[in-house]
C-alpha cells in the first residue's frame, strides 16, 4: 500500500490536531485515546476523518470510501461514541448497541474503559470480520482528511 510523504502525513496529523482541539480539553483527550486504541486494533484500515457540522468523525475503513467504513470514533460537544456502520447487521448479546436505524449503530464512550471493555472489543472485532472488503493481513492504513464543513456546531458546551 503507498504511503504519503513524511511531509504530507506531518500536514495532515497537523490539521487532525486542530480539529480535535476544538473539544473541551477532556473530551479531546478521549478522542486521541480512542483513535489510538483503534488505529491499534485496525491497524491496516484507512483511517478517514469528517470534521462535520454535526460531528467530527473517524472512519475506519477496508477501503478508501466511507460505504466501506467498519467502524468510527465520533465526536460532539456532549461527548464520544464508537458508531458501527453496519451494526444492525452485528450479533450483541450483552446488548450494548443504541440506536434503532436500518444500518448503524453506536456505543458511547463516556472513558477509555468503555471502549476497552470485552463486549465493545468483540463488537469492534466482529464488525471487521463482517466487512464486504476485507483488510489487507499486515497492511497499513493511511490517514486521510476527508470533508471539513464550514459551518459546524459548537464543539464545547456552553
Amino acid at each position: 500500500m503507498p504511503r504519503r510523504s513524511e511531509a504530507s502525513e506531518t500536514e495532515t496529523e497537523t490539521q487532525i490536531e486542530a480539529f480535535i482541539d476544538k473539544f473541551e480539553p477532556e473530551v479531546a483527550s478521549l478522542i486521541r485515546q480512542c483513535r489510538t486504541e483503534v488505529r491499534l486494533m485496525l491497524p491496516a484500515a484507512f483511517e478517514l476523518v469528517y470534521d462535520n457540522y454535526n460531528f467530527f468523525v473517524i472512519g475506519y475503513c477496508s477501503t478508501a470510501r466511507a460505504s466501506d467504513c467498519i467502524v468510527s470514533v465520533t465526536a460532539a460537544a456532549n461527548g464520544v461514541g464508537l458508531s458501527f456502520y453496519q451494526g444492525a447487521a452485528l450479533e450483541d448479546p450483552d446488548h450494548l448497541l443504541q440506536g434503532e436505524g436500518k444500518q448503524n449503530r453506536f456505543v458511547r464512550l463516556p472513558e477509555l474503559a468503555a471502549l476497552r471493555a470485552p463486549g465493545v472489543q468483540a463488537l469492534i472485532r466482529a464488525a471487521a470480520a463482517q466487512a464486504s472488503v476485507p483488510l489487507v493481513p499486515g497492511g497499513i492504513g493511511t490517514t486521510v482528511v476527508k470533508s471539513v464543513s464550514a459551518k459546524q456546531r459548537p464543539r464545547r458546551r456552553s
